[in-house]
């Protein structure tokens, strides 16, 4: 009898508990702790470095064939998963808005406490990558669309051939290391005391958002397993690998592999999986457009400031397009939203900085959901776009 394989969902869940009991042992005050926890912040310093430079390469040697291999069809697709994520980004953002207002000024009744911002430490090691994630997106789109109207088959078979390198990569490299570096993750935060260092307004703000981004996830797969005609609850459970992944690490451009995989999983062809992922990962950010605007909505309760729907609609479809410019970097989200609060929602550089504060203790929350959400996305342009391969979850009627 073969032995059963640990999932890749059994060795997430392994190495978060593993992490917070090394970061329990890491934080005390001893030298060879602290030589550990040094050891700890080089490797994830180094695979965290390495996973940015990859990315980019990831996206290139990915949509580019997938572009190029679905023809007149990719110019379709493109507007229609461009469409879906906009309008799911800024659904997300109302949804946001209205639960938020309805439920904080009843939840939150005391002031704003002075929090410390939350530092960032300069990594060990820079390992630039080739090209921005979105100048790589931009030329794939260039690329795989000039292939397709200039038939350039040489072309065709060297991002073919880019392709199977980078897959090999992901399988061989970056997958098996992945747990590694969620541990070390885990217990940096751990060992730093950054796991229960925020009030009781960080809790309410936190369990708020919690709650919208687990009612949008629904939300989006209700409908899309409608459209897709799919079993909401198997397709769910295929997501969690990704959804823990990008608890941890905080990037949905990072997390790409694994939410490729988890999409492979709930049937989705193989050509529609490598153009929506690594588009979605880009635009598509409801999960983060969740978290800013209801810790938005709870300061300018916390303030004493009026809701004004216009107001927040404004930032809403704002903040949709200014944070595109933000996967692949943990926390990049509020760093390119603090602009929109300054000027929109006209908060001052202290609240900004409190807001940050909050939203950094909870940054993998809404990259979770973003990630998740690109599953559902994924479901809906495979129904309509894909190349109709069958599918495991179209087995039997059973299964759906």
């Amino acid at each position: 009898m073969k032995k059963p394989k640990l999932g890749l969902f059994g060795k997430i869940l392994i190495a978060i508990v593993g992490g917070i009991a090394l970061g329990w042992l890491l934080g005390h005050p001893c030298a060879p702790c602290a030589w550990g926890l040094k050891g700890v912040n080089a490797f994830s310093d180094i695979f965290g470095q390495i996973l940015k430079f990859i990315v980019p390469l990831l996206i290139l040697g990915l949509v580019t064939p997938a572009i190029a291999e679905m023809g007149g069809g990719a110019g379709k697709m493109l507007l229609a998963v461009v469409a879906i994520a906009y309008g799911s980004t800024v659904f997300a953002g109302y949804l946001a808005y209205f639960g938020s207002a309805a439920v904080f000024p009843r939840l939150l009744d005391a002031a704003l406490p002075n929090l410390d911002k939350i530092a960032k430490a300069k990594p060990l090691l820079e390992i630039p990558p080739m090209m921005p994630v979105m100048t790589a997106l931009v030329l794939s789109f260039l690329l795989g669309l000039g292939i397709v109207f200039t038939k350039a088959e040489t072309m065709g078979r060297f991002f073919n051939e880019l392709r199977t390198i980078i897959s090999k990569t992901i399988e061989k490299a970056i997958l098996p290391l992945l747990p590694f570096y969620i541990m070390a993750m885990i217990a940096k935060m751990a060992a730093s005391g950054h796991l229960a260092a925020f009030g009781m307004i960080a809790i309410k703000i936190i369990a708020m958002s919690i709650v919208l981004t687990v009612l949008l996830l629904l939300l989006q797969y209700g409908t899309a397993c409608l459209v897709a005609r799919r079993n909401l609850f198997r397709v769910f459970w295929n997501m969690l690998p990704a959804y823990f992944t990008a608890l941890t690490i905080c990037s949905s451009a990072a997390t790409i592999p694994v939410t490729m995989r988890c999409v492979r999983r709930n049937g989705v062809s193989e050509d529609t999986t490598a153009f929506v992922v690594p588009l979605c990962a880009t635009i598509h950010l409801a999960g983060s457009m969740v978290k800013v605007v209801s810790c938005a909505v709870a300061f300018m309760v916390l303030a004493n400031r009026p809701l004004d729907v216009g107001l927040f609609s404004t930032f809403i479809f704002m903040m949709a397009v200014t944070a595109i410019a933000a996967p692949g970097v943990a926390g990049g989200v509020i760093t390119s939203s603090q602009g929109l609060l300054l000027s929109v929602l006209a908060f001052s550089s202290e609240e900004v900085g409190l807001l940050t504060t909050i939203y950094l203790a909870m940054d993998g929350l809404g990259t979770a959901c973003n990630v998740t959400g690109d599953g559902a996305i994924a479901l809906v342009a495979d129904r309509f776009f894909g190349l109709g391969e069958d599918n495991p979850l179209d087995a039997s009627p059973n299964k759906r």
